[in-house]
């Protein structure tokens, strides 16, 4: 593997930490919100899905398995 393809994969794998450590911080914080920051908050979990979503058709698009990335 060339040290740029290591990076990248780092970088890849970084990022989906990333958008999974907030999904989790996000469901937590829903648990003790109140009522009315519900909606803000499925929001930004719609968002963070969606992304997930968007990564791993683009992944299974370019032959990538996406559990083998994390996805």
């Amino acid at each position: 593997m060339t040290a740029y393809t290591q990076q990248l994969e780092e970088f890849i794998q970084d990022v989906l930490i990333t958008i999974h450590a907030n999904i989790r911080d996000l469901e937590e914080k829903k648990s003790f919100a109140d009522p009315e920051e519900h909606d803000y908050i499925d929001g930004r979990l719609f968002s963070y899905i969606e992304m997930m979503a968007v990564l791993r058709a683009s992944a299974r698009d370019a032959g990538i398995d996406p559990a083998a990335i994390g996805l």
